[in-house]
């Protein structure tokens, strides 16, 4: 994995977000992630870098689970020919089941997105 891949894709989450400053972003220790590139990128949005602690994987749980996930659900039942085709299944399972359609019981069994929309209409 690269500096230009991490940066890349928070880019590309920030243009379809809008996080505002003061987000908090978590990552592992991965050497992409310590990059100058990446840590400028966060910090010109004033945004907090949160790190796992050093041989610590209980920080990344969340992420870990949700690793677990995507490939018990979607990558051990597939055989990818190319790598296009495996980017683009990713990109569906995420976007199109995850995020949408796929409930969470720590959203009170909504999709993610359902939860947000519903947080945004408290605040």
């Amino acid at each position: 994995m690269t500096a230009t891949l991490v940066t890349d894709s928070l880019r590309m989450a920030m243009w379809k977000r809008r996080p505002k400053a003061g987000l908090l972003v978590h990552s592992d220790r991965g050497s992409q992630y310590v990059s100058g590139s990446y840590q400028e990128l966060l910090a010109d949005n004033d945004f907090i870098c949160s790190m796992s602690r050093k041989a610590c994987c209980w920080d990344n749980a969340v992420a870990e689970s949700f690793f677990h996930t995507l490939k018990t659900e979607l990558i051990y039942h597939e055989d990818f020919q190319t790598m296009e085709e495996a980017q683009q299944a990713i990109f569906e399972y995420i976007e199109v089941f995850y995020n949408r359609q796929r409930k969470h019981s720590t959203n009170g069994y909504l999709a993610p997105f359902s939860y947000e929309q519903q947080l945004a209409e408290v605040a």
